[in-house]
C-alpha cells in the first residue's frame, strides 16, 4: 500500500483460542521481517498501551457485564490503534499484535453470545478504515488447547472458562477464517514447531 510516495508498513495480528501456541510464534514471525529488513513493532491486546495495559488487568481479572467487557476491550483497541498501530504503519514499520478484533468476536460474541451486530458497530466505530493486512490463526482440537494451559501458568478469568466456552470461540474464529479468506490464515498448531515456521515463512514471503 502507498500513501503519497511514502511506503506504508503491514499490519499482521495472531489468533487462536488460548492455548493453540500462538505467542510461541511471533517471535519467528519478528526474527523473519527483521532478516528481511522491515522494522517491526509487537505489541498485544488488550494491552499495547500505558492505559490499555491498565484496561487488561482489569479484562483479564476483574468480573463484569459481559458489554462492559466488550466496550472495554474496544475502548482499549481504540487507544492501541491511536497511539502504535496507525503511527507506525504511517512510518513504514511492520506492526505484529498478539490478539486484534478477530479475539472480540471469537470470545465476545462467539464465546459469551454478544450479538454480532453490535460487534461489528464497535469495529466499525473504532477502526473503520483498518483491517490487517495478514491475520494468522493459529488452531488446535480443544483438548490440545486445554493440556497447553494446564501445563503453563496461573490462568486468567478467559482461560478458567469450561471446554463448550471455547469450542463456541474456536466455531466464530473459523467463521471468520471462512468469510475473510484472503486475510485469515489457518495455521494447524498441532504441527511442530519447525513445520509451522516453514509455514508462516511461506507465508511471510508471499506478503513481503
Amino acid at each position: 500500500m502507498t500513501q503519497g510516495s511514502t511506503v506504508k508498513g503491514k499490519f499482521i495480528t495472531f489468533e487462536g483460542i488460548d492455548g493453540a501456541g500462538k505467542s510461541t510464534h511471533i517471535g519467528f514471525v519478528n526474527d523473519f521481517l527483521a532478516s528481511r529488513g522491515k522494522t517491526v513493532v509487537s505489541s498485544r491486546e488488550p494491552g499495547g498501551t500505558p492505559l490499555g495495559e491498565k484496561l487488561r488487568e482489569l479484562l483479564l481479572h476483574e468480573k463484569m457485564h459481559l458489554e462492559t467487557e466488550a466496550l472495554l476491550m474496544f475502548a482499549s483497541r481504540r487507544e492501541h490503534v491511536a497511539q502504535v498501530i496507525e503511527p507506525n504503519l504511517a512510518q513504514g514499520n511492520w506492526v505484529l499484535s498478539d490478539r486484534f478484533t478477530d479475539a472480540s468476536f471469537a470470545y465476545q460474541s462467539g464465546g459469551r453470545g454478544l450479538d454480532r451486530a453490535k460487534m461489528e458497530a464497535l469495529e466499525a466505530w473504532v477502526h473503520p478504515h483498518l483491517q490487517p493486512d495478514l491475520t494468522l490463526l493459529f488452531d488446535v482440537p480443544l483438548e490440545v488447547a486445554r493440556e497447553r494451559l494446564d501445563a503453563t501458568r496461573t490462568l486468567d478469568k478467559f482461560e478458567r472458562e469450561q471446554a463448550d466456552f471455547f469450542q463456541k470461540c474456536r466455531n466464530e474464529y473459523l467463521r471468520r477464517a471462512a468469510q475473510f479468506p484472503d486475510r485469515i490464515v489457518v495455521v494447524d498448531s498441532t504441527r511442530t514447531i519447525g513445520e509451522i515456521q516453514l509455514r508462516l515463512a511461506g507465508v511471510l514471503e508471499k506478503l513481503l
